[in-house]
């Protein structure tokens, strides 16, 4: 590609140069008239810049001599300071590397748009800029008008590349084809009536075009350039340049082959043997210069050599006689050129006369087996076909950007069918070469957008099951024999060229970490190639066509060509990685093992994020290989290190994260894939370098636990029960047991060594038991419930005027008041402090999720990502660790029942019992009333919210309505002597208990009414008992206490429930009734009360 830049830059140099008026004067050589008679390859520019810098006469004749003189000297031009300039091809094909030096590469810019651009299109219809030929000399020259350059890409090496064909014996080159492949072309066209002699322009029109180009001032407007040929014309101009022919050569071949064609009825220009009608065609005379004319003709002979003898369509005789003659007359040809006239003449048309002859019949042999006489000409050699088909197709491509095809792609391509006749192209033939095109183009251009179209190309490559039947016995006659290594192969044209494909892709594919470590994109486009590759030359091979494969054993081959890959890959980037880990553990001062066990780690990750899911289309456990074969490598050199392991030391401490990080990531790597086998992991041997560590790191967490049973213990007979803040109102002792745990938690994962699920638990556990061992410590420095309500008094019967005797058929349980000590430590607990506790509670269940949290997320990133291995019952080992605080959460909220309850009952019983137990009703439901209570109520309930934390509220105050509530109760059935109610009182003992259940709802901004009324339900069924008959009672208490005494009543503890015996009773006791007061005179032999 580069070559051809080159050529056409210095063609477009030259043609300037030698029309610009530089010279004196510009002297033709013999036989021209202007410069397009003049092959300006052929010219010396080292002699025409000496010539321009005298400003003297110029001798065309003297640099084209100049030109083959040079040609004999090596391709290598020193200028100086050791530059040294290279050239890839035969100077004879190039002309003489440039004498200056190379101008430094500019800044890369934007290409600016002209109107006057043509524009080129890639496969991904991604618009580019194609700069004419015209327009680059404009920006050469008008340095004001543009100021960006074209960038141009870097071209790759492809010559691990080649087609598997054997080479040219008489060496035909590229330029050769090239050259060759345009001839093929106008005379297909021409097959069709659709080539036309060149037009001739005006001499001097022709000469001045270019300076006036070039010569005009900047400042002068540019005038449009005439359009470009439309249609077929413009379609063979632009192929032209696109094989970069010469206008001259172009207006050779076309006039030789119309004129081969005229008179000739019957015959399209199609099966004409196109070397033979130009060698005849074209004489001495068209070349200005005799080495151009020997070289083309050299051309056309080596042609007919290849395409008649050395490569036929129909294979000849070992001892073939016309092959024979055919090569005589060709070296008869080339002696004649070295002889004096008019022997040379002579010679020359007397063997170019017998040549035809030869030449003809070699071509008329039957083809195909079927049709005698049919002309096979020379073109339908099959190596010589597909090489000059090549050189067809890669003019799709863009020469300013090669990795574009240019706008007019579809067109050319349709163009080429009409060369399919005499280059026996077929649509398989046509698929393979275009495959072949694009893949090589994008190994030259690394666009990847050819890539995948060359993948699917090569898609459409028909298989022989789908090919026609004429079409699969011309396909299976395309063979040809190589010797590579000194194996001869034999091999069909799909695999000639599909096999070089595949070679190159799986060169790639067996090192994938390598190559597209930057880049995997590309990857699967290789895998597909390689995969439809290697279909292509199963169906291709003559033994596969008898036993296909089933689609079942096809799918099998794929995927172990698939896991070759991937050991292939996988071997070769570890092995880069243990090569360079000495150099960083010095670098890094770390070991190496644990070195080495990151990298392996990080490269498994890479490849299960990047490659995996892409091999796994080919291979569904492609994981699971890269997994296992890693765990194996390092496996190897860890075990040498774990068996020398016999204390903790710093190598240890270091080595044995790192190997167990990488173990577990491996195994769930390799776990991952679950196929109901599991091969790959039956087949790892685990580290096991837990074990290790397990000793040693149990041993420091019963010490860190039995520490913090010790510190708890302290906190709590040390704290003062006072908030820390407004902000913060749990006491300071729980604040201390959580520092002192996430301490011991931080401890323990920086121990960074590898450990089994069981030590956390073990953690965990003694944990749990420290919060719960805070929460049972609080809760017994309260004390009992009987501690703070009083004993009942002794039952009485109503009596008007009697003194009433202290008396009882059944003595209850009588606790007695609490001494004098406990009565101060139950003063110590004021509510306040009560509320502190129950801050310092709820603190620990807002903390214990925390920590709960704290040591999953650390237990996780401590494994890396890998989810923790599953327990025999199903379980995952995180599920257990999250119920370790169970036992904490359960004591918390049971701490919390139990500290509202003793608060509530503690205000009611103890600190309001004056005004409630002792003073409501006494003396009358009239005297006392319910306001009095609520009003002493109200302050306590605002210190209460004001002093729990908000999420407690509620549950403290519904403490305290229970035990108002049980408060209640205990007047209505245990009020004493000094309480009795009658009928008319039922109505009052409503509106007081609504008062008290209005004061707990507080308008709906306290607790809600269903709760209210669920607490409160035990108190009205009380006092609807009041408002029963007297008969009612006495029949429902004896029937209560015959179920008592058979056994089949419910014993209920708390509150009374008032279907009870014992209920019933002392609703007797307190009832203002004279029917009562006998029946317990009759039945119990109860005192009298006085109300």
């Amino acid at each position: 590609m580069l070559l051809q830049r080159y050529r056409r830059d210095r063609r477009e140099l030259l043609s300037f140069i030698l029309s610009a008026s530089i010279f004196r004067k510009v002297v033709m050589p013999p036989g021209a008239v202007t410069l397009d008679d003049i092959d300006l390859e052929q010219v010396s520019i080292d002699y025409i810049l000496e010539c321009a810098k005298k400003g003297g006469i110029l001798e065309l004749s003297e640099a084209i001599k100049k030109f083959h003189d040079d040609a004999h000297i090596p391709a290598v031009v020193c200028s100086g300071d050791g530059d040294i300039y290279y050239l890839v091809t035969d100077p004879q094909v190039s002309g003489p590397p440039p004498m200056r030096s190379v101008p430094a590469p500019a800044a890369l810019s934007p290409p600016v748009a002209k109107s006057s651009l043509s524009k080129s299109i890639s496969i991904q219809s991604t618009p580019s800029q194609q700069i004419s030929v015209d327009d680059e000399i404009d920006d050469f020259e008008d340095d004001n008008e543009v100021t960006g350059e074209l960038s141009r890409r870097k071209l790759n090496d492809a010559s691990d590349l080649v087609l598997k064909l054997p080479p040219f014996a008489t060496g035909l080159s590229e330029d050769d084809l090239r050259e060759t492949a345009y001839e093929v072309l106008l005379a297909s066209v021409g097959a069709t009536a659709g080539l036309v002699a060149p037009p001739k322009e005006k001499k001097e029109e022709k000469k001045m075009k270019l300076v006036r180009k070039f010569t005009r001032s900047k400042s002068e407007k540019h005038k449009p350039e005439p359009t470009k040929a439309q249609g077929l014309a413009g379609l063979l101009e632009l192929m032209r340049t696109q094989l970069e022919i010469s206008e001259a050569s172009d207006k050779r071949t076309r006039e030789a082959l119309l004129h081969s064609s005229a008179g000739r009825v019957g015959k399209r220009m199609d099966t004409l043997l196109i070397p033979l009608e130009l060698l005849c065609g074209i004489s001495r005379a068209d070349f200005t210069e005799k080495k151009v004319h020997l070289r083309w003709q050299r051309r056309q002979l080596n042609l007919l050599e290849e395409g008649l003898v050395n490569f036929p369509a129909v294979s000849l005789e070992h001892n073939d006689r016309q092959a024979g003659e055919l090569r005589t007359l060709i070296a008869k040809i080339e002696e004649a050129e070295t002889l004096p006239s008019p022997a040379g003449p002579a010679q020359h048309a007397e063997a170019l006369k017998a040549l035809r002859g030869v030449s003809l019949a070699l071509a008329e042999r039957a083809s195909r087996g079927d049709q005698i006489g049919e002309v096979c000409h020379w073109a339908d050699g099959y190596h010589l076909n597909v090489r000059i088909y090549e050189r067809l197709l890669s003019s799709t491509f863009d020469i300013l950007d090669e990795g574009q095809l240019i706008e007019e792609a579809d067109e050319i391509l349709e163009l080429l069918k009409s060369t399919w006749k005499i280059l026996g192209i077929t649509q398989t033939v046509h698929n393979t070469c275009y495959t072949w095109v694009l893949f090589r183009q994008f190994v030259i251009t690394d666009e990847v957008s050819l890539l995948q179209h060359a993948a699917q190309q090569m898609k459409r490559i028909a298989s022989d099951s789908q090919r026609s039947a004429q079409e699969r016995a011309y396909m299976k006659s395309l063979r040809s024999t190589i010797v590579l290594n000194g194996t001869s192969q034999d091999l069909s044209f799909v695999q000639s060229i599909v096999e070089p494909i595949k070679t190159w892709v799986e060169k790639r594919l067996n090192d994938y970490h390598l190559h597209f470590s930057e880049d995997a994109a590309k990857m699967e486009q290789f895998i597909t190639l390689v995969m439809i590759a290697g279909r292509l030359i199963a169906e291709e091979d003559e033994k596969t066509e008898i036993t296909r494969m089933t689609s079942a054993a096809n799918q099998a081959a794929i995927a172990k060509q698939a896991e070759e890959y991937i050991w292939s890959s996988v071997k070769l980037a570890y092995e880069r990685a243990l090569e360079g880990v000495d150099a960083k553990s010095e670098a890094e001062h770390d070991h190496p093992l644990a070195l080495l066990a990151e990298d392996v780690e990080a490269l498994a990750r890479k490849d299960a994020s990047t490659f995996a899911p892409i091999l796994s289309r080919w291979q569904p456990q492609a994981k699971a290989i890269t997994g296992s074969l890693l765990h194996t490598l390092y496996y190897k050199e860890l075990k040498p290190f774990l068996d020398g392991v016999s204390h903790l030391t710093d190598d240890v401490a270091s080595v044995l994260p790192a190997a167990d990080s990488l173990d577990r990531y491996l195994t769930e790597l390799v776990g991952a894939v679950d196929d109901g086998n599991n091969v790959y992991r039956q087949q790892m041997t685990f580290y096991e370098v837990e074990n290790l560590s397990a000793t040693l790191i149990m041993r420091w967490v019963n010490a860190q636990l039995s520490r913090l049973s010790d510190w708890v213990d302290r906190t709590v007979r040390q704290e003062k029960w006072e908030p820390l803040s407004m902000q913060k109102r749990q006491g300071e002792s729980v604040v201390e047991v959580f520092r002192i745990i996430d301490e011991t938690v931080e401890q323990f994962f920086g121990l960074k060594l590898p450990m089994k699920i069981s030590l956390l638990k073990g953690l965990t556990n003694g944990l749990d038991n420290a919060l719960q061992l805070y929460c049972n410590k609080i809760v017994g420095q309260l004390g009992t419930k009987a501690d703070l309500i009083p004993p009942p008094p002794s039952l009485t019967r109503y009596g008007k005027d009697t003194s009433l005797k202290m008396f009882s058929k059944k003595r209850f349980v009588d606790p007695s008041l609490p001494d004098d000590r406990r009565g101060d430590d139950i003063r110590l607990l004021t509510t306040s402090r009560l509320c502190v506790r129950l801050n310092s509670i709820y603190y620990i269940l807002n903390q214990v999720d925390v920590l709960e949290d704290n040591i999953r997320d650390r237990w996780r990133s401590g494994k890396s990502t890998i989810k923790p291995k599953t327990e025999a019952n199903g379980s995952e080992p995180l599920d257990e660790i999250s119920s370790s605080f169970d036992g904490s959460r359960k004591a918390a909220n049971a701490a919390i029942d139990k500290i509202c309850e003793f608060t509530g009952t503690k205000l009611i019983f103890w600190d309001m019992r004056d005004p409630f137990i002792d003073g409501l009703y006494k003396g009358g439901v009239t005297e006392a009333r319910m306001e009095q209570v609520v009003n002493n109520l109200d302050p306590i309930l605002g210190q209460i919210v004001e002093m729990v934390v908000e999420a407690l509220r509620d549950r403290l105050v519904l403490g305290l309505l229970q035990a108002a509530i049980e408060g209640l109760i205990r007047v209505l059935l245990d009020g004493g002597p000094s309480r009795a109610f009658s009928h008319n009182d039922v109505d009052m003992l409503e509106h007081d208990l609504r008062v008290l259940k209005n004061f707990f709802i507080a308008e709906g901004e306290g607790l809600q009414r269903g709760v209210v009324e669920n607490a409160a339900a035990p108190a009205q069924q009380i006092i609807e008992l009041y408002r029963l008959e007297t008969y009612v009672l006495i029949e429902n208490f004896r029937k209560a206490s015959d179920r008592m005494a058979s056994g089949t009543s419910v014993q209920r503890t708390g509150i009374r429930a008032a279907s009870d015996a014992d209920t019933l009773l002392r609703i007797l006791c307190h009832r203002m009734d004279d029917d009562a007061s006998q029946f317990l005179k009759r039945q119990y032999k109860l005192p009298k009360s006085t109300a």
